[in-house]
């Protein structure tokens, strides 16, 4: 082997190890949205269980720290949720719906009497165990998950979800 030939072999060693120091954080830049874990579908702690009255909706923003592909995103207000605490002897101390009607995608807010669910764009109604009063929507409220913190004042902790609007059926948004 004469001295250019080990020059050429010289240079073509460094300039791989060249690209394979460049190349591994690139992949890894590239792969990394697809080893990270999803959030989506973790619970939000919303409200604590005192702060709730009996039969009486509190609307409560759903306030969470997204991330799309490398953005992170800071905390901010992605939706809102009905709660509604139900009697002592009830099989789930809290229900949740969302807030979104499932006609349009409208807010849904209290009438203006309290005794009901409303929606300001078609007039769409709802009961507080969010069955539709009217034929306008296509399905009742979306109710959502809800767990209970094991902790003295339990946290009230929500699955949020968003669906499909002008379906029949409930489907969940991706």
């Amino acid at each position: 082997m004469n001295r250019r030939d080990l020059y050429r072999f010289g240079t073509i060693a460094l300039g791989s190890v060249a690209a394979l120091v460049l190349a591994v954080p690139g992949v890894a830049y590239l792969l990394d949205p697809l080893r990270r874990k999803s959030k989506q579908g973790d619970f939000a702690p919303l409200a604590r269980l005192s702060e709730l009255q009996v039969g009486v909706p509190k609307v409560v923003s759903v306030i969470e720290e997204r991330q799309d592909a490398w953005v992170r995103y800071p905390k901010e207000p992605v939706g809102s949720v009905w709660l509604i605490r139900q009697p002592e002897r009830s099989k789930a101390p809290v229900i949740a719906f969302t807030t979104t009607c499932p006609h349009l995608g409208c807010a849904i807010n209290l009438s203006a009497d309290g005794k009901s669910f409303y929606c300001p764009c078609h007039t769409s109604r709802f009961d507080f165990s969010g069955k539709r009063l009217n034929d306008i929507p296509p399905r009742a409220m979306d109710s959502l998950e809800v767990k209970l913190s094991t902790d003295g004042d339990p946290w009230i902790l929500v699955k949020y979800q968003r669906f499909r609007s002008q379906t029949e059926e409930k489907v969940p948004l991706a």
